[in-house]
């Protein structure tokens, strides 16, 4: 079973734990993973959650967010920031090559985590890594080096002010390696702007506000160089498997993803009655071609691109046609966010907006549905033109969309009420505007009406981070022959819980969500491919237990967070307003259909009524049951020396 350096096929059996109050030389230690807790969360948002909840100190008087938490606030040092890989990366398997990051959300005061493609990955795990967690703060903006089993804080103020990218660059001069791999802030995360991301080559780890965790830290960003193997149990059997694998992602379950990219959504959600309109108040466009992902890669397509070791290539950069010229990533969810939800119909300045997004490190869902609050706010006078610096706020105006971004980034004027994402900004103004922030427990709804959508809607409302149809598939059963969709009912409980389990699994191996329809049976075959790699014979049921473990370990975070069932909840339109036209129109979404679907949600789970989790449960599933703050071990980090 032994791999490299004593440990196993896949991992390395150990995380860097790095103390930043400690000064340039870092207090870096090392965390023990043993078999066991490999198995159990193998790696990705599962071995990063097991990180998260075991590092987690109390909170001091005073800190925390939300009433009854017992953490740390998101942006105190002691609260730690988690980088995880898993052990498929660095192996041959196609869209493989991601990490995971988690922390405390400073947006939503939960559990946050996000996935981002790159080689970072790569460079952690070859530096002898199977994560890295961060506490402390910085004496200085600085930039964390982990050159293998060396480990160093470099000044960074000269990059104060860069993007990403340009600091990703200047890292790697000063360091004379491009060797190394990057993950940095932008201005966005130097100013902690709660929405911020972590970018490395360009893609980012973007919900939930980890840039500002990272920013909180004194951190610009991290670089990393590793030049360790990464040997897998069966080098010739994996080698088929990949083989496989990737045929596969070349065929027709990936086809839509890799001809037109997900910005294919918008046409289609639009003839389903589920593209919402400005701020969720109607649905769809009076014109959606200008905006469909047809027209812009017929018109306005730059390039095509893709994470490393991915077959699919979903990505797509646009160029605009008129006016400044700029480059922008679109993918279905900023083109929505700035789009139909701000009431533009100029793919030029949706264009734009992504751009600026990116360069400033912001995460353009919330950026979008932040704005739009801030729109529907000025329309029913609870904001001014002088609030904005003369800005003309009003739904469809680019202008107004395209000044505000860059204010919110560096928390200008109203931006700095804007940089608290819409929950909060709307809790500080007032005037009854909390009706129309669009969020789920702090994190800003996707581009789905959940009202013709009502599985989804459950798994909008029980997802751990807030709005989130990623961690939750539950979409596609509304839009499968297997529900009516808009009709809620109790099915929907097993179907929204089957449905994370799931993705928790493709998180925690870290494989991309397009591959899901690419395997028969994804637990079986998905238990094949980690018995190749590590070498431990798990089987199907085995790794539907990780699921569920992971999901259940994440809500019990939540709870000590200061969750209760309140939370799980939608925002009020979506329960009192029905869906305004389309396929669906006049369908509702009520308060008690919401209810039902949570009842049968905590059921299937094995939850109480109330959504928490009895003791036995976790017993079962192997989860701490003592008192809040210890590690999942029991054991403090060790020395690495």
């Amino acid at each position: 079973m032994s791999g490299y350096f004593g440990c196993y096929f896949g991992y390395s059996g150990r995380a860097l734990w790095v103390d930043l109050g400690a000064g340039s030389g870092c207090g870096a230690r090392h965390l023990p993973l043993s078999e066991d807790v490999l198995r159990r969360f193998v790696g990705g948002v599962g071995l990063g959650t097991y990180l998260l909840y075991g590092l987690s100190q109390a909170a001091e008087p005073g800190e925390g967010r939300g009433e009854g938490s017992a953490l740390a606030g998101p942006l105190a040092p002691a609260s730690p920031l988690i980088f995880a890989t898993s052990p498929f990366v660095g192996t041959s398997l196609t869209t493989s090559t991601k990490y995971a990051v988690l922390a405390r959300s400073p947006l939503t005061g939960f559990i946050g985590d996000s996935l981002s493609g790159g080689s970072v990955a790569i460079a952690l795990k070859r530096a002898g890594w199977d994560a890295l967690a961060l506490v402390g703060r910085a004496p200085e903006l600085s930039y964390l080096v982990v050159d293998g089993e060396a480990v160093a804080l470099r000044p960074a103020g000269h990059l104060r002010g860069l993007s990403a990218r340009e600091a990703e660059a200047a890292i790697q001069r000063e360091l004379g390696d491009e060797g190394f791999r990057v993950a940095a802030i932008g201005v966005a995360g130097e100013h902690l702007v709660r929405y911020a991301t972590i970018a490395g080559e360009g893609r980012h780890a973007g919900r939930g506000g980890l840039g500002a965790v990272l920013g909180s830290k004194g951190l610009k960003a991290m670089a990393v160089r590793g030049t360790r193997r990464i040997p897998v149990a069966d080098p010739e059997g994996l080698q088929r498997a990949a083989a496989e694998l990737a045929r596969r992602s070349l065929g027709p379950a990936t086809g839509k993803w890799r001809q037109i990219g997900t910005t294919a959504n918008l046409l289609t959600f639009h003839r389903l009655g589920v593209l919402p309109g400005p701020n969720f108040r109607a649905s769809g466009l009076a014109d959606p071609e200008p905006l469909s992902g047809e027209s812009l890669l017929q018109e306005r397509l730059a390039r095509r691109s893709a994470c490393a070791a991915c077959t699919i290539g979903c990505e797509r950069v646009f160029r605009t046609r008129s006016g400044p010229r700029a480059e922008g990533r679109l993918e279905y969810e900023t083109l929505f966010a700035f789009g139909p939800l701000c009431g533009v119909e100029d793919p030029d300045a949706v264009i734009r907006a992504a751009a600026l997004c990116d360069d400033l490190g912001l995460d353009t869902l919330s950026t979008g549905a932040t704005i739009a609050w801030t729109l529907e706010s000025a329309e029913r006078g609870l904001l001014t033109p002088a609030d904005a610096d003369g800005l003309d706020l009003r739904f469809g105006n680019a202008e107004a969309v395209l000044g505000l971004i860059p204010r919110i980034a560096r928390r200008e004027g109203l931006g700095d009420l804007l940089a608290e994402g819409s929950r909060e900004a709307a809790r500080r103004l007032g005037g009854g505007s909390e009706a129309w922030a669009m969020h789920v427990k702090g994190l800003e709804l996707p581009g789905y009406d959940p009202r013709g959508l009502k599985t989804l809607a459950l798994g909008l409302a029980t997802a751990a981070r807030g709005a989130c149809h990623n961690r939750s598939g539950a979409y596609e059963a509304d839009f499968s022959a297997q529900v009516d969709r808009f009709r809620a009912d109790a099915s929907r409980g097993p179907i929204a819980a089957a449905s994370e389990d799931a993705a928790a699994v493709l998180d925690s191996l870290i494989l991309c969500k397009f591959l899901r329809r690419c395997f028969a049976d994804l637990y079986a075959e998905a238990a094949d491919l980690y018995r190749l790699v590590a070498g431990f014979d798990v089987s199907a049921g085995d790794l539907r237990l990780v699921g569920e473990r992971v999901v259940n370990l994440k809500k019990l975070y939540n709870v000590r967070a200061g969750w209760t069932r309140a939370d799980d909840t939608l925002p009020p339109r979506l329960l009192e307003e029905p869906l305004g036209s389309g396929v669906g129109a006049g369908v509702r979404l009520t308060a008690a259909e919401l209810d039902l679907m949570l009842d049968a949600y905590y059921a299937a789970r094995g939850w109480t009524p109330e959504g928490l989790i009895p003791e036995a449960k976790l017993r079962s599933l192997e989860l701490p049951t003592g008192p809040s703050g210890t590690r999942p071990d029991g054991s403090p980090p060790r020395c690495c020396r």
